[in-house]
């Protein structure tokens, strides 16, 4: 993974810590491993990235936030990451994860009893909350598995590239 492009677009530690907003939380966030960049962090913070991401609740970047303290995991990468949500995309999101969700449970979507108003949504809410929330969990669990592994998959190539590079470099400087 290159870091330093990472790094150009995430906050620092102490930006970070020095915020306002974040000044009665400051304590949890002097873990070096919330800030460090390694195979083990990135990756984790993909998976919370990506997974909460899908959640179809208010203040994801919260229980990123949460996920990533608790779990020592890139912190800033892994709020970033949650806007992959954001106000262009959560519809299409949300209802794909809808869809796969009534396929999964197996109910019934009827398309021409829809109303886009607060009362239909209120009075509809059990028939389609357990199909969107089913559905946002496997896409969210998907999408983190996937952020994962392909970020493991790319740190690793990185550093092979960088190891086949090294070794040829010291071959030259050998020869000469």
């Amino acid at each position: 993974m290159p870091k330093n492009r990472l790094r150009k677009y995430l906050p620092t530690p102490t930006q970070v810590r020095e915020h306002p907003a974040l000044r009665p939380v400051a304590h949890l966030l002097h873990d070096s491993d919330l800030w460090h960049m390694n195979r083990r962090t990135v990756s984790g913070a993909f998976f919370i990235g990506l997974f909460c991401a899908f959640l179809p609740i208010p203040m994801q970047m919260v229980v990123a936030a949460v996920l990533a303290i608790g779990t020592r995991c890139h912190l800033p990468l892994s709020v970033a990451l949650v806007w992959i949500s954001n106000p262009i995309t959560f519809t299409p999101m949300f209802y794909f994860a809808y869809r796969l969700g009534a396929w999964l449970l197996g109910s019934q979507i009827e398309a021409d009893s829809i109303e886009l108003s607060f009362e239909w949504l209120w009075n509809n809410l059990a028939s389609i909350g357990y199909p969107l929330i089913f559905g946002s969990l496997v896409c969210g669990w998907v999408a983190g598995v996937s952020g994962f592994v392909i970020s493991r998959t790319l740190w690793r190539f990185h550093v092979i590239t960088r190891w086949r590079e090294r070794r040829e470099r010291l071959r030259r400087s050998k020869k000469t």
